[in-house]
């Protein structure tokens, strides 16, 4: 006998992918992994950056260079919302995670 996929409970890539993440209870690693990565492609500081960490809608990075850490704290607001517009555009971000959401202020080091 074989089994037939009933399309009554077909799902998308995207709702599987979501659906998976919950299931495993990753959401929160995946979360800073994918805020991290926000990080590095819009600041344009990942060469110095020597360490990030996020806690509580903040992410406190330490950058080696005072040249470039002036030049992030002047863009700070602006970084901050090109953060969120990646994240939000971003597939495995989880939206409605309640330990490791949108980022709410940039402190650098």
């Amino acid at each position: 006998m074989t089994s037939r996929l009933s399309r009554k409970n077909a799902m998308t890539m995207e709702e599987l992918v979501q659906e998976y993440i919950r299931n495993m209870k990753i959401a929160s690693g995946l979360n800073e992994q994918r805020i991290y990565a926000a990080w590095d492609a819009v600041s344009g500081a990942a060469k110095w950056t020597i360490s990030r960490y996020c806690r509580n809608g903040i992410l406190y990075c330490s950058i080696s260079s005072s040249v470039v850490r002036s030049r992030l704290f002047l863009d700070r607001k602006d970084i901050l919302e090109k953060i969120n517009a990646f994240l939000r555009d971003d597939g495995l971000f989880v939206k409605d995670d309640p330990r490791t959401g949108f980022l709410r202020d940039i402190v650098l080091k």
